[in-house]
């Protein structure tokens, strides 16, 4: 039994690293596969891409004559509460890891366990912005209208709505600055879709250059050199 055991064992692990291996294969891969390389873009509106390191943020202006996005995230859901700010960084995530883990110093094994089995909810995280700096980790687009109206459907789209149509607040002490907030959100996070996921998607939508797939930043950002 013990000697059969181990047999098992044996072909379990090789076969789990197999998978881990064709994993990060397939990530590598397809992260070096450009959908739309040459976009056509009427340099009417300007977004940015935005990344901490390893989370990538979608940045839109706070209000256009298209949308205004203070109608649903509200400065008021913030700390700051200030009406100055005029860009909205977006970034769609797992829940409980956003919430439990404002450091990652404070990252929990359960926590993150969870968050890659697929089976948690997901929540938006807004950060509202005064101005905004380009350099290696924060590129700036210039899309046309039409295009921005696909990336507003896209973003809207990922937010989770009550009955009446609107964005949910979540109600938390949790705060990483001044100006930011939560709000529930469709899907849940797991090894297949991340939060980078989430944003090479948006560009996507808006018919800019993205990844084919990517659950990391620096593919996305490696497009924009």
């Amino acid at each position: 039994m013990s000697k059969r055991f181990l047999k098992y064992t044996k072909k379990f692990t090789i076969a789990f690293i197999m998978l881990i291996g064709l994993y990060f294969l397939s990530a590598y891969c397809l992260s070096h596969i450009t959908v739309n390389p040459h976009p056509h873009n009427k340099e009417e509106i300007a977004i940015y891409i935005m990344s901490n390191g390893i989370h990538t943020d979608i940045v839109v202006p706070a209000k256009t004559t298209q949308k205004d996005w203070t109608q649903e995230i509200r400065y008021n859901n913030t700390l700051a509460a200030d009406s100055s700010y005029i860009f909205l960084a977006i970034g769609w995530g797992d829940k409980k890891f956003y919430l439990e883990t404002p450091e990652f110093s404070d990252l929990k094994i359960s926590t993150a366990l969870r968050a890659i089995s697929g089976l948690s909810q997901s929540a938006m995280h807004t950060t509202f912005y005064k101005t905004i700096r380009e350099d290696q980790s924060c590129k700036k687009l210039h899309i046309s209208k039409a295009q921005y109206q696909q990336l507003v459907k896209y973003i809207s789209a990922s937010f989770s709505k009550d009955q009446n149509g609107h964005f949910i607040h979540i109600e938390t002490s949790i705060h990483y600055d001044q100006a930011d907030a939560f709000y529930d959100a469709i899907g849940s996070y797991s090894i297949f879709k991340t939060c980078n996921t989430w944003a090479n998607n948006g560009l996507k939508a808006s018919n800019q250059k993205a990844c084919l797939w990517t659950i990391f930043d620096t593919p996305i950002f490696m497009k924009y050199k």
